[in-house]
């Protein structure tokens, strides 16, 4: 054990050596060294961070488990119990929603298929501005309105976005005055898969509610019997790979919930036909 733990604080000091080696070479440049600004929230900076408090209780307490443990809950326990892609995926649901009810209007209005398409650029809803603003663009840059239509399906990535640009092209092989009905009844169903969706995710936010609650009560019990000897038959080198085992099998538990909650994603039926004009 106290090989171990020298070899660790050997293994920092030379990091710490290489850095400030690095940072002196750096400073013996003509240019002004300009250090960009400390992000904590960034996962790097936080498990450096982690990663150096467990070197601390390691040294201090004989913890070595300690450096590996705190920056994989730091990093893992947060993606495992926090919220799934679930929310997002509504959102980007709500913004096709909108998106099609304004091209439905501006189609009522007589413009144009690709005029509308440019047109509803100005008012697109934050979760898609990225699709249509490339949608606008190859249409701008001469790409046949079929093409970049298939292009904007694949950008989206969703079979509700492959519904939509089906019923694009659909309307610029028949160009006739009824694609804004479609659309607007096209709109009225992705509110009502919203809806569904909404649904789900609250029922599926159940368990991991439960999840949460119960990590946290255990994570405080844990570090209340670190405080007592009730943890000492663990900390001998085997009694600590035993304890490494367990929280491996409980974080194998939070990664199996997850998976289940977040199912099987829905099949496109346009795919990746989209990329050349």
């Amino acid at each position: 054990m106290t090989a171990i733990i020298a070899s660790l604080g050997a293994a920092t000091m030379a990091g710490l050596v290489m850095i400030i080696v690095g940072l002196r070479a750096s400073m013996r440049r003509p240019l002004k060294l300009r250090l960009p600004p400390m992000n904590w929230r960034s996962p790097g900076v936080l498990a450096l961070v982690l990663a150096v408090l467990g070197l601390v209780i390691a040294l201090t307490t004989g913890w070595v488990i300690a450096v590996l443990v705190f920056p994989l809950v730091g990093l893992g326990l947060p993606y495992l119990i926090g919220k799934t892609e679930g929310a997002a995926d509504i959102t980007k649901l709500e913004a096709m929603e909108e998106w099609t009810r304004s091209l439905s209007g501006l189609l009522t209005s007589g413009a144009g298929l690709e005029q509308a398409l440019v047109a509803t650029l100005r008012s697109t809803p934050v979760p898609i501005k990225t699709e249509v603003s490339l949608l606008v663009a190859r249409l701008r840059a001469r790409w046949t309105t079929q093409a970049a239509i298939r292009a904007f399906a694949d950008d989206l990535n969703d079979p509700t976005g492959d519904i939509i640009a089906a019923n694009l092209l659909l309307g610029t092989a028949r160009r006739g005055e009824g694609l804004a009905t479609i659309l607007e009844g096209l709109a009225e169903s992705v509110a009502l898969d919203i809806r569904a969706r909404r649904q789900v995710e609250a029922d599926a936010a159940k368990p991991r509610a439960t999840a949460r609650w119960v990590t946290i009560i255990t994570a405080v019990v844990l570090a209340g019997l670190f405080l007592t000897d009730y943890v000492l038959p663990y900390k001998s080198g085997a009694g600590q790979l035993a304890l490494l085992g367990l929280l491996g099998a409980y974080a194998a538990v939070l990664v199996w919930m997850r998976k289940i909650a977040l199912g099987k994603p829905a099949l496109r039926f346009l795919g990746d036909q989209g990329s050349r004009p």
